[in-house]
């Protein structure tokens, strides 16, 4: 493989690349062109200097008989991707110019480009950034997951309350994926299981095909490049002609329409029976197809069966792809004539399993009837699993219990490895969800702390701070990240100070540019940028960072001439469709935003913004942006969080409370540059033991009586006191996260964050620390331990 890719690719190539797709792919002459047409093209022109390194790595892998990795995951929120494939590429500049030289502008072409609708928050963006740096280290890899139509919703506030709409992401050309017709998988449910001899036979009632669409993941300075193929599925009969003839329209299309509900949307609510069913053969559809698709390319190789392990590494992104140990055992067993301790050796030795949660009702459990119901082999497997474990361990921790089968049990006892993503929530892992399972297999939970791509949540997305990195430090940290430690000793520099603070206040503005042309809204870059953005969730605590405004703006009021720090607190993240309570927060963020934002006397001094339909393009806005990350969990909760490391590296000092990888951050940024607060999690573990702490917790506090007391009365709510009834009685009564303990030790912890950023160098000083601290949080470093202490897998590229 040559070291470069663009060995004959110059401007004037992409020039003529660019006007051939128009013409050839688009149908159009330059003159008629749309943005959409010069966008597409340019895309076009991308993914073609792309397929040549992604056809090289392929021969490469063949030729040393490589171990791959293959990623199972439900979500990859892989964002837009023109600007990430020409930064990869090295070619970014080139496009810009020669878009000029056709009288385009690259930044309104490349903001033209929809986010693929194919996640929701962090596990899907980690999805990302995983493959990304498996490219850019040149180890052997596929992403599998589904091409929903619709994605997960498109977000819309209507008098404050959100509502949902379908994603439109595909209502036009997918520029980046090739179709494989040729690989299409059937995938079976339902039906029974008959015994032929001592061979176990599937008979399904329903059949679906999966059929694959290919992107391919460049990495940095397209070296290397892998695929993510995503499944979409099909009716095994398109269209049924005899039903059409006989006047029965709807239902000639039925069993397309019936097939293709799986890879519709992303997580269907499943509070009904029926979502329940969807979503679990959801996963099972994607998995399946996955585990078929791997295989068959395992075999062709001429790898024998018992090999397996040697050659194949899978990783379960969360318990979503949990069905993959018994699906790889059923293979194994029922069409390769294994023994079912043999076939459960293997696929035990193949497969890996990443925790993403603390909270037991994210492990998830399906209802023993309808599992049954769906996938009779499985749950069959599942049983004899579940026997061979009990024998093995000694130990009596359940698969199949109280009428559940319970996946995260599933998952561990099917992997050689189970990896907490920070140094707390492993340990934690061992200590609750897993306590009984660690002490059967003691050695089976590792950690592999999270990490984010600097490619896109830097270098891509940060032009300016890029621009005063390489000016400092050089070029090549953007595939070393911990070069950035070299940035310490200019950050005693004033100059450099000074340009770093420029950068800030260049990404504040075109922000406030941004909200000012999308959403009429006008903010002050002056003022510190406040910023909470993650899927909305009671654990995640938007409430007490609302709550919290709240008391601020009961301060000002009450003593106007105080020295006050202006602050804009930005909110952005979506809540389930069928998360009544995260919805209900949503509803007060934007009530109270309305009150704050009309009030003539505090509004120079405290607004509230939440845009809307949070997503990777709108984080790479915000993030370069962002002065203040709101990392507030309850202690104990989060696994990781990758939000913080993006704003962290990007300059944005934490407020935080000691939880998944904060703990982390502020061991390597400095305690002194990170703001502190909040119960641990051994205190929060001890306080949930004591009756009535939330009423104690609020009865010992007048300024957050005097908050709830307003939200109550209807100040919010133009007067409906019922409004927030529900939410309320919970933070009263419940306060399973603890925001009425933490409150007053989050707000004293915000004066001293006000204090700080009324001195410029020294929060310009602190910002810059956490800059040069953040290096370690590359995937890049991740996907090398997963490689070294689970996959055994090592890079092929020259």
């Amino acid at each position: 493989m040559p070291d470069t890719l663009r060995v004959d690719f110059d401007q004037p190539a992409l020039t003529q690349s660019m006007l051939r797709h128009l013409r050839s792919s688009l149908g159009k002459d330059p003159e008629h062109a749309t943005t959409y047409d010069w966008r597409m093209s340019l895309a076009l022109s991308l993914r073609d200097m792309v397929v040549e390194p992604w056809f090289a790595s392929t021969r490469r892998t063949y030729e040393a008989k490589g171990k791959r990795v293959y990623y199972l995951s439900m979500e990859f929120l892989i964002g837009r991707l023109i600007e990430d494939v020409a930064i990869n590429l090295g070619v970014e500049e080139m496009a810009a110019a020669a878009l000029a030289e056709l009288g385009q502008d690259y930044d309104r072409i490349v903001a033209d480009e929809p986010d693929a609708a194919l996640g929701n928050g962090g596990l899907g963006r980690l999805a990302a950034c995983f493959l990304d740096s498996l490219s850019t280290l040149g180890i052997p890899a596929y992403g599998y997951g589904i091409r929903y139509e619709h994605g997960l919703f498109e977000q819309h506030f209507k008098d404050g309350a959100q509502i949902e709409t379908a994603e439109k992401w595909l209502a036009q050309r997918h520029a980046w994926e090739f179709e494989r017709p040729e690989v299409s998988i059937p995938i079976h449910f339902g039906g029974y299981v008959s015994k032929c001899g001592e061979k176990c036979v599937w008979h399904s009632d329903e059949t679906v095909l999966a059929q694959a669409y290919d992107t391919p993941i460049v990495g940095w300075q397209g070296k290397w490049a892998n695929t993510l193929r995503l499944w979409a599925a099909k009716p095994v009969k398109l269209f049924d002609l005899e039903s059409f003839n006989r006047g029965d329209y709807l239902g000639a299309s039925q069993p397309e329409a019936l097939a293709r509900t799986i890879s519709r949307v992303l997580y269907p609510d499943d509070t009904t029976d029926k979502g329940k069913e969807l979503r679990l053969k959801q996963e099972y559809f994607f998995t399946a197809a996955s585990i078929q698709d791997l295989l068959r390319r395992f075999l062709a190789e001429g790898f024998e069966i018992d090999t397996l392990p040697d050659h194949v590494a899978i990783q379960l992104n969360d318990t979503h792809p949990a069905i993959a140990g018994p699906e790889l055992v059923r293979i194994l067993a029922d069409d390769h004539g294994l023994t079912m301790a043999r076939a459960i050796e293997i696929a035990r030795k193949t497969l890996a399993y990443t925790n993403h949660t603390l909270l037991p009702e994210a492990l998830e459990r399906w209802p023993e009837g309808l599992f049954a119901r769906i996938l009779p082999r499985h749950h069959r497997i599942i049983e004899i699993i579940q026997d061979a474990h009990f024998a093995a361990a000694g130990t009596k921790v359940t698969i199949i219990e109280h009428g559940q089968v319970k996946m995260g049990e599933l998952a561990f006892v099917m992997a050689h490895k189970v990896n907490g993503v920070s140094a707390l929530h492993s340990e934690l892992v061992k200590e609750t969800v897993f306590h009984d399972l660690h002490v059967a297999y003691p050695d089976r939970i590792i950690n592999q702390t999270n990490g984010i791509t600097p490619r896109r949540w830097l270098y891509s997305c940060n032009p300016a701070l890029r621009s005063l990195i390489d000016d400092t430090i050089g070029q090549g940290w953007a595939d070393d990240l911990e070069r950035l430690t070299e940035l310490r000793p200019s950050v005693e520099d004033a100059a450099f100070r000074e340009a770093y603070g420029a950068a800030k206040r260049s990404n504040k503005e075109r922000l406030a540019d941004w909200l000012k042309t999308r959403d009429g809204v006008i903010v002050n870059p002056d003022a510190m940028f406040d910023t909470q953005i993650k899927r909305i969730h009671e654990y995640k605590r938007q409430l007490m960072n609302i709550l919290e405004t709240i008391a601020l703006w009961n301060d000002i009021k009450d003593n106007p001439n105080g020295d006050w720090t202006p602050r804009v607190k930005i909110f952005g993240g979506k809540a389930a469709p069928g998360y009544v309570m995260a919805k209900s927060i949503i509803h007060l963020i934007n009530d109270v935003a309305k009150t704050l934002n009309d009030d003539p006397k505090t509004r120079e001094l405290l607004q509230v913004v939440y845009p809307e339909n949070y997503n990777v393009s709108m984080a790479e806005l915000l993030i370069p942006a962002s002065d203040l990350s709101e990392q507030i969990s309850t202690a104990g909760k989060e696994a990781s969080g990758t939000g913080n490391m993006k704003l962290s590296l990007n300059g944005s000092p934490t407020i935080g409370t000691l939880d998944g990888a904060n703990v982390e951050i502020r061991d390597h940024v400095g305690a002194e540059n990170f703001f502190l607060f909040g119960l641990t999690a051994q205190e929060v573990t001890e306080r949930r033991e004591q009756p009535g702490y939330a009423r104690a917790a609020i009865g010992a506090s007048p300024r957050l009586t005097r908050v709830l007391g307003q939200i109550a009365d209807g100040t919010f709510s133009g007067g409906d006191s019922d409004r927030y009834a529900a939410l309320l009685r919970n933070v009263w009564d419940h306060d399973y996260f603890l925001v009425t303990c933490d409150f007053d030790s989050y707000f004293d912890t915000q004066r001293k964050v006000d204090a700080v950023y009324r001195d410029p160098e020294a929060w310009t000083r602190m910002a810059a620390l956490n800059t040069a601290g953040m290096g370690w949080f590359s995937s890049d470093r991740t996907i090398r331990g997963y490689a070294t202490d689970i996959w055994n897998a090592r890079s092929l590229k020259v």
